[in-house]
């Protein structure tokens, strides 16, 4: 059994790819290594939503047997993707500090967790639709929260302060809508976001232009 990519283990799903790259972990190699070392095995089952330690035991002894296929040095180190002339482009990384890629960790780990929210007897109205309302009367089994009630969003449920806003690759958003706007932008901790209102040929310009700056657009027509 040849293991290529993470999602081929079993219990691996995409949103726990993007927990481990968080944690800086972007391939098979380095996800053996990683399940093989005692502490760092710790913060691997602590960082993935939905994945407990038979989980990684299974990986373990699946990686044991398996041929793992290491990526290119140049692949491993930053994400890849193929542009429509069939040359490869590499996305641009921010430099984060320690304390925000934990952050950022633990906040991939608190959204696999929270619950979804929905608005009091959603399920009995068709009317009401399934939208967050915060639920109202002296009578609300709901809102006095007895056994067996929907849980209500509180502050309990949000993620870090030093995440909150960013992207999930670290970078801290910014809307633009013509090339002025890339003035000032910090390509090693900002990226910026094409407003959906702009035209194709002046989203070209920007991304041209955004090219030669080596700022990153997240929301690139190709």
């Amino acid at each position: 059994m040849t293991v290529k990519a993470l999602t081929d283990l079993q219990g691996l799903k995409d949103k726990n790819v993007e927990e481990l790259k968080a944690i800086g972990i972007n391939n098979v190699a380095e996800l053996a290594e990683a399940i093989n070392d005692d502490e760092k095995v710790k913060e691997v089952i602590k960082s993935l939503s939905g994945v407990g330690p038979k989980t990684v035991n299974g990986w373990k002894a699946a990686l044991a047997d398996a041929d793992v296929e290491e990526a290119p040095a140049e692949e491993a180190a930053s994400e890849v993707v193929e542009a429509a002339a069939g040359q490869y482009v590499v996305k641009a990384k921010p430099e984060l500090d320690e304390a925000t890629t934990e952050a950022l960790a633990k906040r991939a780990m608190i959204s696999g967790r929270r619950p979804a929210f929905k608005r009091q007897e959603w399920f009995r109205y068709s009317k009401l639709g399934e939208k967050w309302r915060k639920p109202k009367g002296i009578h609300s089994k709901m809102k006095r929260q007895l056994k067996r009630r929907p849980p209500m969003v509180d502050v309990g449920f949000r993620g870090p302060v030093a995440a909150r806003d960013l992207h999930p690759s670290g970078f801290e958003e910014v809307l633009v809508y013509n090339v002025d706007g890339l003035e000032g932008i910090d390509p090693k901790k900002q990226a910026v976001r094409i407003g959906g209102t702009v035209g194709t040929k002046k989203r070209i310009a920007i991304e041209d232009r955004a090219d030669e700056l080596g700022i990153r657009v997240l929301n690139r027509m190709v």
